[in-house]
């Protein structure tokens, strides 16, 4: 049986105070397994991105516990927290937060070399990520010179470039047309098969039957967990 690769226990996120204090979530706890491919789900407001940027350190919960590989992240400092995201992490957003004047290989190189990798050897790497995701023709096009999914696939090549030990994407195919968006998830799909833990927020119905085990947000809590069958996620 696959180990736990993430542990939540008891997360508790708010926001605001007094009167304007807003829970978004409440007392959640929650499971992923190494290799799994989990989708996080829900209403619009239920706490999907809320909860994805607690267990991806990208913030702070006021409550609870979250365990990485049997670390706990959350007492970590903030240098550690930065170096745990930088080199065993990865991260893909719906607005693709490509630097636009960065090439598609340098904006792959660039946090290749702030894990230390020489540039050479950044660059390198970054060219086969390029082909991996099916862009080796546009290794020097900026950002502007590319579709929104190839934007989105230069994003994944650059979340996967060091390998990370989870990959979190938050409604990668917001911005995309339904074709494009099926061409971004079959890159996913693809990283899954080769054993890659990925954990993704969406709110389209369709893209539910493609993971492993779907988690149902409701009011900040998990109102359920499993393979996908005739869970609600509407808007």
């Amino acid at each position: 049986m696959r180990k736990n690769i993430i542990e939540v226990e008891g997360l508790v996120k708010k926001y605001g105070s007094g009167e304007t204090e807003l829970v978004v979530l409440k007392g959640l706890d929650l499971v992923v397994r190494e290799g799994e491919f989990v989708i996080i789900t829900g209403r619009s407001g239920s706490g999907k991105s809320t909860l994805l940027y607690q267990m991806g350190l990208l913030d702070y919960p006021n409550e609870g516990k979250i365990h990485i590989s049997g670390e706990n992240v959350i007492k970590m400092d903030p240098d550690d927290r930065t170096l745990f995201r930088l080199n065993r992490l990865g991260y893909v957003f719906q607005d693709y937060a490509l630097i636009p004047d960065l090439t598609a290989v340098e904006n792959i190189a660039l946090p290749l070399m702030m894990q230390g990798k020489s540039h050479a050897t950044a660059v390198i790497k970054a060219t086969e990520v390029l082909e991996r995701v099916g862009l080796g023709d546009k290794v020097y096009n900026l950002p502007s010179q590319l579709s929104g999914g190839q934007q989105q696939r230069v994003s994944i090549g650059r979340a996967i470039g060091h390998a990370p030990e989870i990959l979190f994407a938050d409604e990668p195919t917001a911005n995309l047309d339904s074709e494009t968006a099926h061409e971004v998830l079959e890159n996913f799909m693809k990283l899954h098969k080769e054993g890659q833990t990925i954990v993704m927020v969406t709110h389209e119905r369709e893209y539910l039957k493609i993971a492993d085990r779907v988690i149902l947000l409701e009011d900040g809590v998990v109102k359920s967990s499993g393979k996908h069958s005739s869970q609600k996620s509407d808007d």
